[in-house]
């Protein structure tokens, strides 16, 4: 059965642009223009919702806590905001993430791919994230393993391998790195990244012999898919 996309933004143009491309891309889409029109599709069941913030009435943000009190599957905010403290109040609100007007759809269709995995393994309760190669991650037991070999990570290191990997083959810029993995009340800055991305492809080098993260020069860092 297809996943069930819930698209919620005013602007009518924009919810049958992405209706028309997700649904050639095998989803089942709902497009709604209004909040209220968003709470009654809720009864349709959602795996996933694209959320505009700057909603006309009901504020988006106000929007996603009404949506969370119905359903727990991800909520990605199209928002053209991108101070920190919108991005704060946005994951206070219940959102999982959030992408910038104007976008790419290979990238929204790439972030609504990544969350809809993330979801079914949470479901599934599953606890092993694996590459084509044989690398593996033990999510329960905080361990990765090439073979038969045990490679030992931090504790963040592990948190930003198990992050890159499950978005695998996005491109994601140091400071969302940062926001996600070390959170958004974290003391420091976002130069941590770089010095931990490289402790990682050192211990994976040494391993493996293979590169898995690829630096896109002048955006940021992907796991190679």
């Amino acid at each position: 059965m297809a996943h069930r996309i819930l698209i919620v933004d005013d602007e009518r143009m924009l919810t049958d642009l992405l209706s028309e491309h997700l649904g050639e891309c095998g989803y089942e889409t709902l497009a709604a223009n209004s909040g209220g029109e968003a709470l009654r599709l809720l009864q349709k069941g959602p795996d996933l919702i694209l959320l505009d913030i700057n909603m006309p009435g009901t504020d988006g943000l106000e929007l996603c806590r009404s949506i969370r009190g119905h359903v727990s599957c991800p909520i990605i905010f199209l928002t053209a905001r991108i101070s920190e403290q919108d991005k704060i109040n946005g994951f206070g609100f219940g959102g999982d993430d959030y992408i910038t007007k104007p976008f790419s759809l290979k990238e929204l269709t790439a972030r609504v791919a990544a969350h809809l995995r993330r979801d079914e393994r949470a479901r599934r309760g599953s606890s092993v994230l694996t590459t084509a190669d044989g690398l593996l991650m033990d999510l329960s037991s905080r361990r990765v393993y090439f073979g038969e070999t045990e490679i030992v990570f931090s504790k963040k290191e592990f948190d930003l391998m198990e992050y890159l990997i499950t978005y695998r083959g996005q491109v994601f810029d140091r400071e969302r790195i940062y926001e996600s993995v070390w959170g958004l009340d974290a003391e420091g800055d976002s130069g941590v990244v770089k010095e931990h991305i490289r402790k990682i492809r050192s211990k994976l080098r040494e391993a493996t012999r293979r590169e898995y993260i690829e630096t896109v020069w002048g955006v940021g860092y992907k796991w190679k898919d």
